[in-house]
């Protein structure tokens, strides 16, 4: 695991070893055990390294034979041992035992096509001095990021934003596209960033830049849904058990003290089950737990670690969410209103103290349909009657007459629309363009409806879904948006940011091949979800207790926090001028809705914290100068210490962001 970054120049360019290294620092908790410099001619590349695989030779860049290709790399390859013999017998020659030399030998022998070989987690920088061209890849789902931008005649790379502004702090240009986004789903979609400039490539992606010019291209999707019966239950058992099985096994290779993040759900519940069946000591396990009761399931997490025998570690959390959010939302880089972030912070700090790698079991809702949200649709379906010009007449003329405060008064909204929409509606927290239209100023709706509607992007993935029932078109949805956006986001930043290396099983691209192909009937049966994936669980020898009880996830007490520990601190941030006068949001809707929620006649929790961490966003990464400098978990952000006024980076910057005056 390692942070990567780099840049190429103008053809008639010397870029230098310092500025590689100025991008590298700016994410070296990302890999403090080593550093990797190589500034040739008008190209450079450069990494930081969290030693997991032959700790003594893994130094990169890592070049061919005759040093033509060489290669910075951030994840694992799981099937390098395999494709080293096969290398071996072509005639290559090795020079160390880890698995990013396979790479360069790989594209000797196959181009850019070699990325198709690779079963692992990566985003991949390679340059080819023949050719001079920039090879740059992602994984197949989006576990590991990568950023690039292409700007007067230079081009850029990094794991994080704060790479590329490193070195070239005007591409800290605000997008509104991105904003919007944010605003619409709580984080930035592929290919977008919050920055004008700055791209992240799209997971089964790659990239290729040369002469000046970039071209992408995609390399992989999920295959058709529902495509391949195994025939019977047991039959389908019986497989789901053996590949998942496997994949966990080939993510137990590490040179390092290895574990797992155990939640007290049914996916991290049978990461663990089959590790202790793969590993010959006990497996270390890690929970958090919250003081509050019913955000609290270290019970569940503990009655695993018992029935697996695992040496478990548990941390009951009081977090000082002032001090917390400060420090995480600097780290961010983009706005990112997933609450989760909190936890899987504090979980990845318990378990980096005991371990350098850890298993997680994220992507079993999304590949066994076991959201919440997809019940709801489901029930909803009963409102496909109300005609459309029904529909049309309530969301156009009568809603924005209605008092906000009126019960049921959003419900009919989201019951009106076609069932795709009815889905993205749900799943949106403030839709500037439609029903939320009164929290927004003036000037920043007007230039709002300029820009590309944010639903287009999840219509689109709806519409040419390779699936045929609307579940699965739902699953596809989620697994190209929410998935690689907030979930695998989320993981990769607070693991990282702790220098820890996540790994998640179910993930693994083989298994998610062969679940997609399943049939619905043995993902979602008679209203029950992930009907199959819980079979494997008591299959497994999960306690019962587990697998029925209310899907939690790492919930917070947001609703506690905004109405008792920020009530007095960060949310009169909301209020003051210098947040106001930024020219988003109208300065009354912004009371009401706190007035609201503090009063307690609605509760405003989920809003409230999604301004909340866009203005702090604000404060703590682009005024604060968080872009350009590694800003890392030794490293808090204060809004009592940030300049109020902005830095160079966030003050002209913003200026060409969505309102006239915005600051």
């Amino acid at each position: 695991m390692c942070g990567i970054a780099g840049m190429i120049g103008r053809e008639d360019e010397i870029i230098t070893a310092e500025q590689v290294r100025r991008m590298t620092d700016a994410i070296v908790h990302r890999g403090p055990d080593d550093e990797g410099i190589r500034a040739h001619g008008n190209v450079g590349l450069g990494m930081r390294r969290l030693s997991i695989i032959d700790l003594s030779g893994g130094h990169q860049p890592i070049f061919n034979e005759d040093r033509t290709v060489s290669v910075v790399f951030n994840g694992e390859i799981y099937n390098f041992p395999f494709l080293r013999e096969e290398l071996i017998a072509r005639g290559h020659k090795f020079c160390t035992h880890c698995d990013t030399e396979v790479i360069v030998h790989l594209y000797e022998e196959m181009g850019a096509d070699c990325i198709q070989k690779l079963r692992g987690m990566f985003a991949i920088a390679l340059y080819d001095e023949k050719c001079k061209s920039l090879l740059l890849a992602r994984d197949r789902l989006g576990k590991k990021p990568l950023y690039y931008a292409l700007r007067d005649g230079r081009f850029y790379f990094g794991s994080e934003i704060k790479a590329l502004m490193a070195v070239a702090p005007d591409l800290a240009e605000v997008d509104p596209e991105g904003i919007l986004q944010f605003f619409y789903f709580g984080y930035v979609t592929d290919p977008y960033s919050a920055f004008k400039s700055i791209r992240k490539l799209p997971p089964g992606h790659l990239a290729e830049y040369a002469s000046g010019e970039i071209k992408v291209r995609q390399y992989w999707d999920v295959p058709q849904y529902g495509a391949t019966d195994p025939g019977s239950d047991e039959a389908c058992l019986e497989e789901m058990e053996r590949r998942l099985e496997e994949a966990v096994r080939i993510r137990l290779i590490s040179d390092v003290p290895l574990g797992a993040m155990l939640s007290g759900g049914v996916d991290s519940s049978i990461v663990v089950a089959l590790m202790a069946r793969c590993s010959s000591a006990a497996v270390k396990t890690f929970s958090i737990g919250f003081e509050k009761a019913d955000f609290n399931e270290a019970e569940y997490a503990r009655l695993v670690a018992e029935r697996f025998q695992t040496d478990h570690h548990e941390l009951i959390v009081d977090p000082d969410i002032v001090a917390t959010l400060n420090q995480l939302t600097a780290m961010m880089e983009e706005p990112f209103g997933d609450s989760s972030m909190i936890p899987t912070y504090y979980v990845s700090r318990l378990a980096r103290e005991n371990v350098t790698v850890a298993l997680s079991g994220d992507g079993g809702d999304e590949l066994f349909a076991g959201y919440d949200r997809y019940i709801v649709n489901w029930k909803r379906r009963h409102y496909d009657f109300i005609p459309p010009a029904v529909g049309a007449l309530y969301r156009n003329h009568l809603y924005g007459r209605l008092p906000s405060h009126l019960k049921g008064r959003k419900f009919a909204w989201n019951i009106t629309l076609p069932s795709r929409d009815r889905y993205l509606d749900g799943i949106s927290f403030l839709p500037a363009l439609h029903r939320e239209k009164s929290l927004f100023s003036r000037e920043f709706a007007e230039m709002a409806r300029t820009l590309t509607d944010p639903f287009e992007q999840f219509e689109h993935y709806y519409d040419h879904a390779p699936a045929t029932d609307q579940l699965s078109r739902l699953m596809y949805l989620d697994t190209k948006t929410y998935l690689t956006a907030d979930i695998l986001t989320k993981v990769d930043r607070m693991s990282m940011a702790t220098s820890l290396e996540a790994r998640c099983p179910i993930l693994d691209h083989e298994f998610v091949e062969w679940a997609a192909g399943l049939p619905l009937k043995y993902k979602f049966r008679d209203g029950t979800r992930k009907y199959m994936f819980k079979k494997l669980a008591e299959r497994l020898g999960i306690p019962p207790a587990l697998l029925h009880r209310r899907k939690q996830g790492f919930s917070l007490p947001l609703v506690h926090w905004m109405r008792k520990e920020l009530k007095d601190g960060l949310l009169g941030i909301l209020l003051e001028p210098r947040t106001l006068q930024r020219g988003y949001f109208e300065p009354q809707a912004i009371r009401t809705v706190m007035n609201e929620h503090v009063q307690g006649t609605r509760d405003r929790a989920g809003v409230l914290w999604m301004l909340l961490i866009f203005e702090l966003w604000h404060r703590n990464f682009l005024e604060a100068g968080g872009a350009g400098r590694d800003r890392g978990a030794s490293e808090v952000g204060s809004v009592e210490t940030a300049s109020n006024t902005a830095m160079a980076l966030g003050n002209t910057r913003l200026q060409s962001g969505p309102a006239k005056g915005v600051q």
